[in-house]
């Protein structure tokens, strides 16, 4: 991809997803997502509607009518993007990739928290690290993540969540807000999930396909695995091989859903071809 083309896709992205940070997501995230606690802003004379527990007695003596402390939320978080960019992200049956929303949904969480001036970093991983940026302030930050989520190009095609896990663990000392996005095409990922849900607020954001769901009747059709290229002739109008296939897409979700749960850590499902919006204004609601 040139430079000129690059630029055009990150600004196109940057003016859908700030609109929607802007007028959707910035005071949800915000209530969402608290600071680490209150710190003493100001001195004021007493309003009605004030709580008497806030009067300051002291200042209120000295000009003989009621003062009362103001507290703010100390509020700087830290925000961590980890992207799964293997293979399979590249598969997609209504005009977008699965990586295409990924990007949109990093766009957005990413300007909703520097919006609130939180930092916000990225992971990118395959079945090894392929990218790490340090969490940072600012919309000159935020657009060069979407330029790496646009243009990056794994070294592999596999995927490993347990190392993107671990290697998290290791790079990432104080608690953070972490949004996990993927297909989660994968398992043996809990242990290591457990250990990253006990020091950070985690949410897995599954990315799918309907076709990943069940496979439509099209008789003998080759089908070739994203991740190890092997190709498979595939008779769909077979009613067991559609039902083997529904079966392992359940077993999927299910372990991704229970292995989230049992770490303390939330969920977002959301099918390439539905609003990503709707998905993570509810989720937001439902945290506060």
């Amino acid at each position: 991809m040139d430079t000129k083309e690059l630029l055009k896709k990150v600004r196109k992205i940057e003016i859908k997803t700030r609109r929607l940070s802007d007028h959707l997501f910035s005071g949800e995230y915000h209530s969402s997502f608290k600071g680490r606690g209150m710190t003493f802003s100001e001195v004021r004379q007493y309003q009605f509607g004030d709580d008497i527990r806030s009067i300051d007695w002291n200042v209120t003596a000295r000009y003989h009518e009621p003062h009362v402390k103001v507290f703010e939320e100390e509020r700087e978080l830290t925000m961590m993007l980890m992207v799964d960019i293997s293979a399979s992200e590249s598969f997609g049956t209504v005009q977008q990739f699965k990586k295409d929303i990924i990007t949109e949904i990093s766009a957005t969480l990413a300007f909703s928290a520097i919006q609130n001036n939180d930092k916000v970093g990225l992971l990118l991983f395959s079945d090894e690290i392929e990218l790490f940026i340090p969490p940072k302030k600012g919309k000159t930050h935020v657009l060069r993540i979407i330029r790496e989520l646009i243009e990056f190009q794994p070294k592999s095609k596999k995927t490993d969540i347990t190392l993107a896990l671990k290697y998290l663990s290791n790079v990432l000392k104080k608690k953070a807000i972490v949004f996990m996005l993927s297909d989660f095409v994968d398992e043996g990922y809990d242990n290591a999930l457990k250990i990253v849900g006990k020091k950070h607020d985690l949410t897995g954001i599954r990315v799918y396909d309907k076709y990943e769901v069940e496979i439509p009747k099209l008789g003998m059709v080759p089908i070739q695995d994203a991740e190890s290229g092997k190709i498979i002739l595939v008779n769909t109008n077979s009613k067991s091989v559609r039902n083997n296939y529904k079966a392992n897409y359940l077993r999927n979700v299910d372990y991704f859903e229970n292995s989230f749960k049992k770490s303390g850590s939330g969920t977002i499902n959301t099918r390439i071809d539905e609003s990503y919006v709707k998905k993570l204004l509810g989720y937001f609601k439902k945290r506060n």
